[in-house]
């Protein structure tokens, strides 16, 4: 396992979180895994939940849906739209958790694929929330646990997707 750690920037009175990591594989590679349905379910939420995508076309002007659930039997809905998907370079959505009380609380975010040496990647999301509010319920609520999580097991995916590629 790779030493790469996942750092995620959360400043004071800003509805910003910018979330940055670097991955041991090819931007080709790691953006597929984003964007790819079969690969994107083995990678995304914590360790303990199970996903299932109900829709993912990721394309300018394409939706997402997934459910995750929990050990308790609790499901937790996702969904947004894709405004802009340049492979491999960039992904800019919607992201709406399904479970809020209240709706319309979605955020926008802009995620970066920049190709570094040594065919690795080093992706940043940039995820504006509606208020500070939003940010910090979504900070408070396990964020940062949920996408270290999810990045450890996308290195783990990436690892063994290159492994089998060389066979």
């Amino acid at each position: 396992m790779n030493e790469n750690k996942t750092r995620m920037i959360v400043k004071p009175n800003i509805q910003e979180v910018i979330v940055i990591r670097e991955f041991d594989a090819s931007r080709e590679l790691v953006f597929k895994a984003w964007t790819t349905a079969s690969l994107y379910i083995q990678w995304i939420g914590p360790r303990d939940h199970k996903t299932t995508i109900e829709r993912m076309d990721a394309k300018s002007g394409g939706g997402w849906r997934y459910l995750q659930t929990d050990p308790a039997g609790v499901e937790h809905a996702f969904h947004g739209f894709y405004h802009e998907v340049v492979r491999p370079e960039r992904i800019i959505d919607t992201f709406e958790y399904d479970n809020l009380p209240e709706k319309g609380h979605a955020v926008l975010e802009a995620v970066n694929f920049d190709e570094l040496p040594d065919r690795r990647t080093r992706v940043t999301e940039r995820i504006v929330f509606l208020s500070v509010a939003d940010r910090d319920g979504m900070v408070a609520g396990g964020m940062e646990m949920g996408m270290v999580q999810s990045y450890e097991r996308l290195d783990e995916l990436l690892e063994k997707t290159m492994v089998e590629d060389s066979l």
